[in-house]
């Protein structure tokens, strides 16, 4: 049993999309729009440098107007860098779509092995969005739950990369810049419903109520 009553808030579906929309445009949309349509325009060369001038550029915007630059926007203008890099130096795009999906395979194996380390990543990312008591993090139906989830979006991350890069290998780069999105969309919000229903299931069995509420002793 949990010891003392412990509160849970949840942030809405609404709340977290209204935080995930504007970095997903910014991070994967809009590049990605960009990159085509400077394909179409001006070669591979001029989308690798609309790419890479739109990653620095929101960087730049940032300071400009006094917002702080996260560690991740720091990191993620590295690794484009790095990819139009590689890109222009083989003169390939396929090497520049390639390299984030071998990426998110690297990424798997890393949930992997937070479950072999019993550290679930899925655990602490969780933490990051919902306050979570100690009681709660530590009760073993919800460490048994963290460990489940962070296999089954290991599996995600692995079929969602897996099956990229055989559109990227098999496909048109029309093609794959077209179905990709779609696929791993659907792929991912289903995973992504799962385990909110799952997580929700494992703390009603502890007594909290959906939304937010306190764990019965």
């Amino acid at each position: 049993m949990v010891a003392g009553p412990a509160l849970v808030v949840f942030p809405g579906l609404t709340s977290l999309a209204r935080q995930a929309a504007p970095r997903l445009l910014e991070a994967v949309i809009v590049p990605l729009g960009l990159f085509y349509s400077a394909l179409a325009v001006f070669g591979l060369y001029g989308a690798l440098g609309v790419v890479l001038a739109w990653a620095y550029g929101s960087v730049a915007w940032r300071l400009l107007r006094g917002r702080a630059v996260s560690a991740s926007m720091i990191l993620a203008t590295i690794a484009i860098t790095v990819r139009v890099a590689l890109a222009a130096w083989s003169g390939s795009a396929i090497i520049y779509f390639l390299q984030p999906e071998l990426g998110t395979i690297c990424f798997s194996m890393v949930f992997l092995v937070s479950v072999r380390l019993r550290r679930p990543l899925v655990g602490k990312l969780i933490g990051e969005y919902i306050h979570l008591p100690r009681a709660v993090i530590t009760h073993e139906r919800v460490r048994r739950c963290f460990v489940q989830l962070t296999l089954l979006w290991a599996l995600v991350l692995l079929l969602n990369s897996t099956l990229s890069i055989w559109l990227l290998l098999h496909a048109t780069l029309g093609t794959y810049l077209l179905v990709r999105p779609i696929a791993v969309g659907v792929i991912s919000v289903l995973a992504f419903t799962c385990s909110v229903t799952l997580f929700l299931r494992v703390l009603r069995r502890l007594g909290l109520p959906a939304g937010a509420g306190h764990i019965s002793p």
